[in-house]
């Protein structure tokens, strides 16, 4: 922060004292004296950026490995061709990469939902203008009906 400030108000302070003092050139400066820090900070602070990119690049990693996981799940729900980048990304993350929990209560949603459509029962719900208490009701006139004439028929 005080090398933020330093580098905002120095640069102000050197035009409005007309540049009366001695400055070096370009090329006798380090890179630590150009930004207005000692080589013990500017050190820090290339540290400090090195490792800021080496987590966003982790972080990044991972993001493409959770994506390729999700491919790689609907690829095998609907049987498609696997692809063998994402193979390669989930391996480059190293941690064990799962499908994130929401998506998975989703996942499993849609699959109660598919198992349902497949059922009979499913199938007449689907269906317009079906009513499935009338039906289970002429359903079982019907099983009655079988009952009493198969007790009056006398050869049975």
């Amino acid at each position: 922060m005080a090398f933020m400030v330093k580098h905002v108000v120095g640069g102000q302070l050197k035009n409005l004292t007309g540049g009366l003092t001695e400055e070096k050139s370009d090329g006798e400066k380090s890179e630590a004296a150009a930004k207005g820090m000692t080589e013990e900070e500017f050190e820090q602070y290339q540290q400090q950026l090195e490792e800021e990119k080496q987590e966003r690049d982790a972080n990044f990693a991972q993001r493409k490995a959770e994506r390729a996981t999700l491919r790689t799940h609907f690829r095998d729900k609907y049987r498609l061709p696997k692809n063998e980048t994402d193979d390669t990304q989930i391996q480059a993350a190293q941690d064990d990469v799962e499908l994130p929990t929401e998506l998975a209560k989703m996942i499993a949603q849609d699959n109660q939902e598919e198992e349902q459509k497949q059922s009979v029962l499913g199938h007449l719900t689907n269906i317009q203008n079906v009513d499935v208490g009338h039906l289970k009701g002429k359903a079982q006139a019907t099983l009655e009906d079988l009952k009493n004439s198969a007790e009056k028929c006398s050869l049975m």
